[in-house]
């Protein structure tokens, strides 16, 4: 039974009359029309995995506390008001120093405190096999260490929340129950593991695969492989990149109906040149990319994906086009199911933060029309 509310007022803006009417908890609809037109609002949204939007990047050398302050900033103006920073692969040293910097911001800016509740290590624990470990450094991939977490919890005060890793690893169950046992989220992603290893990760905790269907070998055997195993565990839940590059409409379609709605998360795995506008860029992973306009991000001279270019927002707007879920059902991927793993964000109830989003849609629209945006309550800038 659907649960459906509706309410009369005048939107304040503009002093028309308007009828906000609350479905399923998850979203309403203002509408200022004759014929009940005009804007929606959700829950802000959700993402649990960015590298970087709109130029600012966290995996650049010398990050600073600005630059993840204004990440924040640019993401909020996405529609995006909670997030994960996310850290690839690197020396020790150069992650320290990054949680280092994502914790002093957080400490000096209220709104990236409240946008970032932790942050997502996305390695160094990978695959060093061609494929899996995508643009990771091979040089800096290794094996799980409970001291180096301890060196990094240590140097955030605990800010660490999710780890991918590949569990092919000896001692991955062991390390990854430790990490859940303290509280941590593990996800399983760049791997080769075998379905044996899949399954124990599980076992083990792991609740999460990492941009399912991508940070793969161009060639799989059809079955058994690591991504038959993941799909068909209950106990994972799959993060899907929604960007029309890095899944195509029908593996997007099949992965979401696999997975059910209850266990499929959208993310944008966003790079630092996402929301810039198409040229040549050089960029710290990666190199010399080129991003089109269709959002296409590829290494500079070859038609291979040099990362994720397209707001999680867009991904929204394309699961809809792309997959037939209704938009109420594309947006549950991108707040409410991200948001199970970030302290229960991403829901339109009482009592819970007022991140709010007020945004355009009509049937075949390629993003969403954001124009509103608050945090906490607040009215952000534009």
């Amino acid at each position: 039974m659907r649960a459906e509310r509706s309410l009369s007022g005048r939107d304040p803006a503009t002093g028309r009359p308007m009828t906000v009417t609350v479905r399923d908890g998850l979203i309403s609809a203002v509408e200022d029309g004759p014929r009940g037109e005009g804007h929606w609002i959700s829950a802000g949204l959700v993402d649990l995995q960015v590298n970087g939007f709109g130029g600012h990047d966290l995996n650049a050398p010398g990050l600073t506390a600005e630059t993840v302050i204004g990440l924040a900033r640019s993401l909020q103006r996405q529609g995006v008001t909670t997030f994960l920073p996310t850290l690839i692969t690197a020396e020790h040293e150069k992650i320290s120093h990054a949680l280092t910097v994502i914790a002093e911001a957080r400490r000096t800016d209220p709104l990236a405190a409240h946008a970032i509740p932790y942050v997502h290590l996305e390695g160094p624990h990978i695959s060093p096999q061609e494929g899996p470990r995508g643009v990771h450094d091979e040089r800096n991939i290794r094996p799980p260490s409970p001291v180096e977490f301890d060196a990094w919890q240590n140097a955030c005060g605990g800010l660490v929340g999710m780890v991918t890793l590949s569990p092919h690893y000896p001692g991955s169950t062991t390390y990854i129950a430790e990490l859940v046992s303290r509280g941590v989220h593990v996800a399983i992603g760049h791997t080769h593991a075998d379905p044996e290893q899949i399954h124990a990760a599980a076992r083990a905790g792991a609740r999460l695969s990492t941009h399912l269907g991508n940070g793969a070998h161009a060639v799989l055997p059809r079955h058994p492989n690591y991504l038959w195993s993941q799909l068909a565990d209950d106990d994972l839940t799959a993060c899907l990149i929604a960007d029309g590059h890095h899944l195509p409409p029908d593996t997007l379609t099949v992965m979401i109906r696999a997975k059910g709605l209850d266990r499929s998360i959208l993310v944008s795995d966003a790079v630092a040149v996402a929301g810039l506008p198409p040229g040549r860029y050089r960029t710290p992973v990666g190199g010399s990319v080129e991003l089109h306009d269709d959002g296409r991000l590829v290494a500079a001279g070859i038609p291979y994906l040099a990362g994720a270019a397209r707001s999680l927002a867009d991904g929204v707007a394309h699961t809809v086009r792309a997959t037939g879920l209704s938009l109420a059902q594309a947006l549950r991927l991108a707040t409410v199911q991200p948001g199970r793993f970030a302290g229960g964000r991403g829901r339109l109830e009482v009592g819970q933060p007022a991140d709010l989003i007020r945004f355009t849609h009509a049937p075949g629209d390629r993003e969403l029309g954001i124009d509103t945006v608050w945090v906490a309550g607040q009215d952000t800038p534009g």
